[in-house]
C-alpha cells in the first residue's frame, strides 16, 4: 500500500511552496523578532490584542502584566516557566496516541500521531487516514512510552470507528475519527479540547509537539520551537519532527491545541531555522471546517459534544482525574494489569548464532513457575527413554477439506488472528489450509510451513495411541510446492510434525479426534528435522508435553504458532533446503481471560559447513532457548503484534538474548 507514503509527499509538497512563497516575509517577522521591539513588532496589533486577552484567563485578577511593557512577559519568551507548564503537560500527553496504519490484511503500512480531541474522537492527518477504509482497519495506541521509572508502560490498544464518525479534508489534510471504546475507557486519557476562538499563538512564540516520530515512542519537541510565520490557514516553526509526527497536535505554552503538525520541508536559505521550516494547519481553521460540514444528524451530535467539551477552564483540567479507572490492557485484564517494565535492549539477530547462544542470562518476570514432569513421562506419548512409540494407528484422511474449520482466532478469551505477512512474503505464500483445530500456510517457493497455529481444548482433549501412520500430500497445493517423501528417504531424516498430533486430539467423539490427528500427517505439516531430535527426549517435545499437561490439569485454552526459521543461507538438501532453527509461541488463557504468551526457539549450537555428498548428511545437537516474542517476529519477518503485547518478557528488566532452557525448571510463563 503506498497510500500512506504519497499522500505524505503530496502534502510536503503543498507546504514547501506555501513556505518558499513566505520566504519574504518570514524573513521580515524574524528581523523584527530580532528588533528592539522584539514580539511587540513582529505581529499585527489586532493579533497581538487577542492574544493578550486570552492569556488573561491563566492568571489569577490583579496579576496581569500591563501588556505594553510586559508582552514579552506575558507570552513567556523567557526562560522561565511555572511548574504548572510540567503538570498540564503530562496531562496533555496522555491523549496523543500511535496511530498504527495497517491495510485490509493488517499488514502495518505506517504510522503517524493522533490525539483525543473530545470524549469519542480523535484527530489526525488526512494523508494518515484517508479514508474510512483505511481507518476501519488501523488502531490508537495509548500510553506507547516510557513511564517515570524509564521502563516501557503497558500499551492500550483500540481500534478505530469510522462507521460511527469519520470526516476527513485533503485541503487542511485532518482527519477526525471515532474511537471504538467505551467513554470510561477513553476517559482515563483525557482529551485536548479544540479551540475556535483566535488569540492561541502569535509570530515570536514558542510551542511543544508531543509526537511518535517514526512511529517510535512518544517523545516531546519541548518549547525551543519559534512561530516564524502565520499565514492564512497554516502556521509556520521551527522544531524536529520526523515521519511518523504527522498527526501530531502543537501546543501553546498553556497546553491549548494551536495546530495540526503535518509535514516538515527544508528551508535551505534559512540556516538559523536549521535549514527546515514545519508547518501546521491552525486549529481555527479545522474548527471552521467543521461547524460548515453537512453531517447526518448522529455524526452532528459528535461535533457539538466536541465543541461542548471545551469550558472556560484551562485545559490541564480536562485531564483524567486521578480516582480514574485503569486503562484496560491488550494484554491482560484490568484486574492483572502488569506494573511497568524495562524496555529491552534492541537486539538484531536474522540468525542466532552459536557464540551468543552458549551465554548464560538471568531473566526475572513477573510470574515464574517451577515445573516437574512425573518420572519416566515420555514426550508424545512415547515409552520412557524417549525411544519411538511401540504401535501406531493407521491413518485416514477425511476427503473432504471444506468441512475443516482450520485455527479459530476467537478461540482464547482475547482474539489472535493469524500472524500477519509482510508483501515480501505475501507474494510467497499459500493461502490459510484448514485442517480439524489448525491451519498451515506454506511458503510455496521453500516447500515447507511459514507458519502453523493450532487450538488445544484442555478440557476435551484425548490422547489416542499411536500405531500405522501415512503422510499424504495436500490434494489443494501443487505437488512441487511441498516437501515429500524423497527428501526423507535412506537418510536420517525424520518428517517432524510441526503441529504436534496430540496438539489438535480433542473433540466431542473419538471419530473427531482421530480426524484431527489423521490431519497432522500432511506434509504440509512437515519440516525435515534429525532423527536424534525428533525421536528423541528433547525439551522441545517436552514443552509440549508441559503445555498440554496444564491445559488438561488447569481446563486452559490454549493455542499454539510454530514453523522453521526460513533462512537465506541455509543448506539445500535433495532440492529443499533445510532449517537449522525453529520457533513455538504457546499463548494460555486462564478462567480470568488473562492472556499469556511465551516464545521459544529451537537451534542448533553446532551444525556442519556445507553438505558435500548425501552420505555425509549430518547435524549438530538441538538446543531450546526461551527468548520474547518479539525476536521471533525479527526472526521470522511475520507480524506478530498481538502476541508480542502479551510476552511478559516485554515487561521485564532483562536481555532479550536468547535463555537457554536446560530443564523444566527452566520455564517462565
Amino acid at each position: 500500500m503506498k497510500f500512506y507514503e504519497s499522500g505524505r509527499e503530496q502534502q510536503r509538497d503543498a507546504a514547501a511552496r506555501r513556505v518558499s512563497e513566505r520566504a519574504s516575509a518570514r524573513r521580515g517577522h524574524e528581523a523584527a523578532l530580532a528588533s528592539p521591539g522584539g514580539v511587540a513588532s513582529a505581529d499585527s496589533p489586532e493579533r497581538i490584542a487577542k492574544r493578550v486577552g486570552r492569556l488573561g484567563r491563566f492568571y489569577r485578577e490583579g496579576d496581569v502584566p500591563d501588556p505594553a511593557a510586559h508582552l514579552e512577559k506575558i507570552i513567556n519568551t523567557v526562560d522561565y516557566l511555572g511548574v504548572r507548564y510540567l503538570d498540564a503537560g503530562v496531562a496533555a500527553a496522555r491523549a496523543v496516541a500511535r496511530v498504527d496504519i495497517r491495510d485490509e490484511r493488517g499488514t502495518p503500512a505506517g504510522y503517524g500521531t493522533g490525539s483525543l480531541v473530545s470524549p469519542a474522537l480523535l484527530l489526525t492527518n488526512h494523508h494518515v487516514l484517508p479514508d474510512a477504509g483505511t481507518a476501519r482497519t488501523s488502531v490508537a495506541e495509548f500510553d506507547y512510552q516510557d513511564g517515570i521509572d524509564g521502563r516501557p508502560l503497558p500499551s492500550v490498544v483500540h481500534r478505530l470507528d469510522p462507521d460511527r464518525f469519520f470526516l476527513a479534508d485533503p485541503e487542511l489534510d485532518f482527519a477526525l475519527v471515532a474511537v471504538r471504546a467505551s467513554p470510561a475507557e477513553l476517559a482515563v486519557f483525557g482529551h485536548n479540547p479544540l479551540i475556535e476562538a483566535e488569540g492561541k499563538a502569535i509570530i515570536g512564540e514558542f510551542v511543544t509537539i508531543v509526537q511518535h516520530p517514526r512511529g517510535g515512542r512518544k517523545q516531546v519537541a519541548l518549547r525551543e520551537n519559534r512561530i516564524v510565520d502565520v499565514a492564512d490557514r497554516f502556521l509556520h516553526y521551527a522544531t524536529d519532527t520526523e515521519p511518523g509526527s504527522s498527526g501530531s497536535p502543537v501546543f501553546n505554552d498553556q497546553w491549548e491545541v494551536v495546530a495540526l503538525h503535518h509535514a516538515g520541508v527544508p528551508a535551505p536559505e534559512q540556516d538559523e531555522l536549521g535549514g527546515f521550516v514545519n508547518e501546521g494547519v491552525r486549529v481555527s481553521r479545522i474548527c471552521h471546517a467543521l461547524r460548515e460540514a453537512e453531517l447526518p444528524e448522529e455524526q452532528r451530535a459528535l461535533v457539538d459534544q466536541l465543541f461542548a467539551a471545551v469550558p472556560d477552564a484551562p485545559p490541564a483540567l480536562l485531564a483524567p482525574a486521578a480516582a480514574a479507572p485503569a486503562p484496560v490492557l491488550l494484554a491482560a485484564s484490568a484486574a492483572q494489569a502488569p506494573a511497568p517494565a524495562r524496555a529491552a535492549p534492541e537486539v538484531s539477530f536474522a540468525a542466532v548464532p552459536a557464540s551468543v547462544l552458549d551465554r548464560a542470562f538471568t531473566v526475572s518476570v513477573p510470574l515464574e513457575v517451577t515445573v516437574r514432569l512425573a518420572d519416566g513421562h515420555a514426550p508424545d506419548g512415547g515409552p520412557p527413554g524417549g525411544g519411538l512409540p511401540e504401535s501406531r494407528e493407521a491413518t485416514a484422511i477425511d476427503p473432504d477439506y471444506a468441512s475443516r474449520g482450520g485455527y479459530d482466532p476467537a478461540f482464547l478469551a482475547r482474539p489472535l488472528p493469524l500472524p500477519v505477512l509482510p508483501p515480501e512474503l505475501a507474494a510467497d505464500a499459500s493461502a490459510e489450509l484448514r485442517y480439524h483445530h489448525f491451519s498451515v500456510v506454506m511458503h510455496r517457493r521453500r516447500r515447507l510451513a511459514l507458519f502453523t497455529a493450532c487450538n488445544i481444548d484442555g478440557k476435551q482433549a484425548q490422547r489416542p495411541k499411536r500405531r500405522d501412520d501415512r503422510w499424504i500430500l495436500d490434494p489443494r497445493l501443487p505437488v512441487d510446492e511441498q516437501t515429500g517423501e524423497r527428501v526423507y528417504a535412506d537418510n536420517d531424516l525424520d518428517r517432524g510434525h510441526l503441529v504436534r498430533r496430540l496438539d489438535p486430539a480433542w473433540g466431542a467423539s473419538e471419530a473427531e479426534v482421530k480426524a484431527a490427528v489423521d490431519d497432522t500427517f500432511h506434509f504440509t505439516n512437515s519440516t525435515p528435522q534429525h532423527h536424534a531430535f525428533n525421536a528423541g527426549g528433547t525439551l522441545w517435545l517436552g514443552l509440549e508435553d508441559y503445555v498440554l499437561d496444564n491445559a488438561d490439569n488447569l481446563d486452559l485454552a490454549v493455542s499454539v504458532f510454530a514453523g522453521p526459521v526460513l533462512a537465506a543461507d541455509d543448506d539445500a538438501y535433495r532440492g529443499v533446503r533445510l532449517p537449522r532453527q525453529f520457533w513455538k509461541i504457546v499463548a494460555m488463557a486462564g478462567e480470568s481471560g488473562a492472556l499469556s504468551v511465551t516464545g521459544y526457539l529451537l537451534s542448533q549450537a553446532a551444525l556442519i559447513a556445507d553438505l558435500p555428498t548425501e552420505e555425509a548428511f549430518s547435524y549438530g545437537a538441538y538446543r531450546t532457548f526461551q527468548l520474547p516474542v518479539r525476536r521471533i517476529a525479527e526472526l521470522t519477518g511475520l507480524g506478530l503484534d498481538p502476541l508480542v503485547k502479551a510476552d511478559p518478557l516485554e515487561r521485564t528488566e532483562a536481555t532479550s538474548v536468547p535463555r537457554e532452557i536446560v530443564r523444566p525448571d527452566d520455564l517462565v510463563l
